[in-house]
């Protein structure tokens, strides 16, 4: 009889907490709002969150049907912890909305510029640094070459994943997702 009475206060909670998140369900932040450890969803609005919840309640509820007592004790656990925490999201929602917001927003398509720069420059010096090696005569200076080269196409892969990076960055910007 205790869990049912416990799972009817969840249940009744949530309901609650869907009634107070339906006003500012719809508006996006300007990143994920929460931690990963506390909701896999990774979204900009607060109605994908509540999605989650109402998830793990339904899966809390199948959980007791069955008799899982430890997956009932965590789901639990967590379902408390969620709820608090869109709770307290939705105490600060009024003083975000007075908050400036950043005016510049960041331009993709400079940073993808700026990177495709690197990446040539980055391309060059390795080509120099290739011809030199061919020519180097010493064993010391072929070893120090090596060294520069290797460092090189380190920084160029680096550039080559914050390109990448880019790139998708755009594409969901392009996409309306971000």
């Amino acid at each position: 009889m205790k869990t049912a009475s416990l799972l009817q206060a969840l249940n009744t909670r949530v309901a609650e907490l869907a009634q107070a998140i339906a006003p500012v369900s719809l508006q996006r932040a300007s990143q994920a709002r929460f931690d990963s450890k506390l909701f896999s969803t990774h979204s900009t609005q607060l109605k994908d969150y509540l999605s989650e919840v109402q998830a793990n309640l339904e899966q809390l509820q199948l959980s007791v049907k069955v008799g899982r007592t430890e997956q009932v004790a965590y789901l639990a656990e967590k379902l408390v912890a969620q709820i608090a925490a869109l709770q307290r999201e939705l105490a600060t929602v009024k003083m975000r909305k007075n908050d400036p917001q950043p005016v510049v927003a960041e331009n993709l398509y400079e940073k993808l510029s700026t990177h495709q720069d690197y990446e040539r420059r980055i391309q060059i010096m390795i080509s120099d640094r290739e011809s030199q090696l061919s020519l180097q005569a010493t064993l010391a200076g072929q070893q120090k070459l090596q060294k520069e080269l290797a460092a090189l196409e380190g920084r160029l892969q680096r550039c080559r994943q914050a390109l990448t990076r880019i790139e998708r960055a755009i594409e969901r910007r392009e996409r309306g997702l971000s």
